[in-house]
């Protein structure tokens, strides 16, 4: 398409806009894909979890251990995203960034009741792939919902605290 301008450039020749990798992102965690959400990210992305996550490193660097991180963390666990819900996208002075306020509805086995799970996710697109993610999931008040929380306080060697 050369020598057309920006504007006469048909969309589907253009990367896909931060919003658009966003709700990819969104569908391949519904998927439970490792491969379909690894595939959103550049070879040398990084992946960071700012706040404590038992279980968890505090970041993956690159495609691959992205892939298998998620991969490994998804086969381990019996919590299965039913729908992600509440999202709401914040636009960045940056036109790289966008921002993700969401929440998700989750069971930990079937029959269980659902349990809500919330977060914020920070994406940095170039070029329609994820360089840098920054996931700030609420690990422990997931871990609250699903009665969990009292182990993995003991995990952690932390003990009296109330967690009414």
């Amino acid at each position: 398409m050369a020598g057309l301008s920006p504007a006469r450039r048909s969309e589907s020749t253009l990367p896909p806009s931060p919003r658009d990798v966003l709700a990819a992102y969104h569908r391949a965690m519904l998927a439970w894909s490792a491969d379909e959400l690894a595939s959103l990210y550049a070879p040398d992305a990084v992946h960071e979890f700012p706040f404590l996550a038992p279980g968890r490193p505090n970041r993956y660097d690159g495609r691959e251990e992205i892939r298998i991180g998620y991969q490994a963390a998804w086969s381990g666990t019996s919590v299965r995203l039913q729908e992600i819900h509440d999202v709401v996208v914040f636009d960045s002075t940056d036109p790289e960034v966008v921002i993700g306020q969401w929440g998700a509805t989750a069971t930990s086995e079937p029959g269980a009741a659902p349990v809500v799970v919330t977060g914020l996710l920070i994406l940095r697109v170039r070029d329609g792939m994820i360089a840098h993610a920054l996931d700030y999931m609420d690990s422990l008040g997931t871990f609250q919902a699903l009665g969990r929380l009292p182990a993995v306080l003991d995990s952690l060697g932390v003990s009296g605290i109330d967690q009414s």
